[in-house]
């Protein structure tokens, strides 16, 4: 893990609220190895960007590294860390604002689908699911906002999912930390943009990356690259939610108005 110099990130700096869109931009991956972060990585790094990755496999976490240093990235930092251990948050955050000399975009990737059929049996596990995909991203998100707030400027981007639209007997431990995460984001949102901050909610349908490997119908998943595109083509507009594909917004909006009485009795 390198650094460079930079200012307090506690301190106001009218660099960061008055950087032209021109310039590279800082970012902040957490959850870098993800499959869509990943992707998202190459598209900041082919334009020059800034990035500080941070990730828990030190070995998966270099070669992201090395391979956005390849494609141009303007600047590259890492730090390995089990973000599920949000004991170390505000040391890595401090750290890595530090290191980028400030912050344009955090991208927040974290999450896991767990094992259903385990966290159904077990509470342990379905603890497990909720504390990575939730409180989590909770504790990356009360540190960074408020960070944020404070200099009105900055992009929070966050990973959500299709998943908490609606509880689903299939995976409604993973669904439900996602649409705690979805309603936490919403609140954040409401909130801080007033403050200059953008808070924006990210609602993948599957896509095919190694998590969803060998998952059932993985052929009609979407292509984790066309995702990205997407994602950062959004963040860069600055919307607060954005279904990808785009079609979920659709697929969603009728899966709700299904009557309990009747979604009850589906097999999904």
């Amino acid at each position: 893990m390198s650094t460079a110099p930079a200012p307090d990130p506690l301190i106001p700096n009218r660099r960061d609220s008055q950087a032209s869109r021109t310039e590279p931009r800082r970012v902040l991956v957490l959850g870098a190895t993800s499959g869509i972060a990943e992707a998202c990585v190459h598209l900041w790094a082919n334009r020059g960007d800034h990035l500080f990755l941070v990730g828990r496999n030190a070995g998966r976490l270099a070669a992201v590294a090395a391979d956005a240093r390849t494609r141009g990235a303007g600047y590259v930092d890492t730090a390995v860390v089990d973000l599920d251990r949000i004991e170390h948050h505000a040391d890595l955050l401090a750290h890595a604002i530090n290191s980028l000399g400030g912050l344009d975009i955090a991208y927040l990737a974290l999450g896991v689908l767990g094992d259903q059929p385990k966290a159904e049996r077990n509470f342990h596990d379905a603890a497990q699911i909720i504390h990575t995909n939730y409180t989590a991203p909770v504790s990356l998100l009360t540190w960074l906002a408020n960070y944020c707030a404070q200099r009105h400027s900055g992009t929070l981007a966050v990973l959500s999912s299709v998943a908490g639209e609606r509880g689903r007997k299939s995976n409604y431990v993973y669904g439900s930390s996602k649409a705690g995460l979805t309603a936490f984001v919403d609140g954040l949102r409401n909130r801080i943009d007033r403050e200059g901050v953008r808070v924006m909610t990210i609602k993948p349908g599957p896509v095919k990356t190694s998590m969803t490997e060998g998952m059932k119908g993985q052929e009609r998943f979407a292509d984790v690259n066309k995702v990205a595109a997407t994602i950062v083509k959004a963040i860069d507009r600055g919307q607060d939610v954005v279904y990808v594909p785009g079609q979920w917004r659709v697929i969603m909006s009728v899966i709700r108005a299904i009557p309990e009485r009747v979604f009850k009795k589906l097999n999904l």
